[in-house]
């Protein structure tokens, strides 16, 4: 077998955690640029400059991503003098943001920091950048080397919009059933095993402490049910997806994030929707797939006293797209790493099904 490498996260977590920036950034160099979303930067740039301050380390500049993880964007920013000429990148922002700054930085092979403003997706920490074409269609991934280490300052993530709170707790749903799903055909060996045990952690603080975490983001309150549930959707989905992601296998998505990349080529739902909204349907999807009805009934219950979706209609999708929906999939890596079993048709019927049964929990 040959060799290979594993890189799980490295985080600080909690109010004021950026005061561990020149600690922790020493030894990769002294001139940072921030590279992220024109909100999140608004929001984080007084603490980085607090915690940077009279420290060895320069934040030379703050550069706005461009709006989406596209090559094209990433490539402009990687021309940059500016860019060009800091020792490490500090990626900030919500997933988009720290893909592109994941991507660039790899591109440098300059080392990247994450500083998440938001509890929305694991991307602060994992080996994988989602891309995406410039008219917002996802066109492919990236696997980039990892942040060296992520900043979780929960009173800047308690202060962002709950919606994206709301919807990464929608993605980190899809975690356990994608991984079991996906390797169910497998004779996994260490790692891969290790991260598919480990995901059957990331479901259950999502229900105990989802609806309380969400209700505290509203106010503004940085409580121990949200810290649990954005460790949940950053810490804990990044350690399994670093795990189950290698060069000869992939169990780190399966059908529900099929359904999301299937969705982004549909007009009535593009740009309408959150990535995690969309994928939490996916879940769906993939535990009446799998057969997990009871499994299903949960999540579904659990979705709907979220307000998260539980059937087409909730995204602006129907039954007519789930043909386009599954033809987009086949393009994708989810697909290509999929179970024997799995089949255009089936996939298509799963959908339908998911539907079928979620629309009854709007009735309750």
């Amino acid at each position: 077998m040959s060799h290979y490498k594993v890189v799980l996260p490295n985080y600080s977590v909690g109010s004021g955690c950026y005061e561990d920036i020149p600690e922790i950034t020493k030894y990769y160099g002294k001139k940072a640029v921030v590279i992220g979303g024109e909100t999140a930067m608004s929001k984080a740039k007084a603490a980085l400059l607090d915690a940077t301050k009279g420290s060895d380390v320069e934040i030379m500049d703050f550069i706005w991503y461009g709006g989406e993880s596209s090559y094209e964007n990433g490539d402009q920013l990687k021309e940059m003098q500016t860019v060009l000429q800091a020792d490490m990148i500090f990626a900030v922002g919500g997933g988009r943001a720290c893909d592109t700054g994941k991507y660039v930085a790899d591109q440098l092979s300059k080392p990247v920091f994450t500083f998440p403003t938001l509890g929305s997706n694991c991307a602060t920490c994992t080996a994988i950048s989602v891309i995406y074409n410039s008219d917002h269609s996802f066109k492919e991934y990236y696997y980039p080397e990892p942040a060296v280490h992520t900043f979780i300052d929960m009173d800047i993530v308690a202060d962002s919009p709950a919606d994206y709170l709301w919807a990464g707790i929608g993605d980190a749903l899809s975690k356990e059933p994608e991984a079991v799903f996906s390797s169910k055909d497998d004779d996994l060996f260490h790692t891969p095993l290790l991260g598919v045990q480990l995901s059957h952690a990331c479901t259950e603080p999502l229900l105990r402490y989802g609806k309380k975490a969400l209700d505290d983001c509203r106010a503004k309150k940085a409580s121990f049910e949200l810290e649990q549930v954005v460790l949940d959707i950053i810490i804990s989905t990044g350690i399994v997806s670093n795990l189950v992601s290698g060069k000869d296998y992939y169990y780190n998505s399966s059908l529900a994030h099929c359904v999301y990349n299937g969705s982004t080529v549909v007009e009535n739902c593009k740009g309408k929707h959150l990535h995690g909204e969309i994928v939490s349907f996916g879940a769906l999807t993939q535990l009446m797939y799998a057969g997990q009805i009871d499994q299903f009934d949960k999540i579904a219950a659990f979705n709907r006293s979220l307000g998260l979706p539980v059937c087409l209609s909730d995204l602006d999708i129907t039954k007519e797209d789930v043909p386009q929906i599954a033809e987009r999939a086949k393009d994708t890596e989810e697909w290509r790493h999929r179970p024997k079993d799995v089949t255009t048709e089936k996939f298509m019927a799963a959908i339908i099904d998911a539907d079928k049964r979620g629309k009854t929990y709007k009735k309750q």
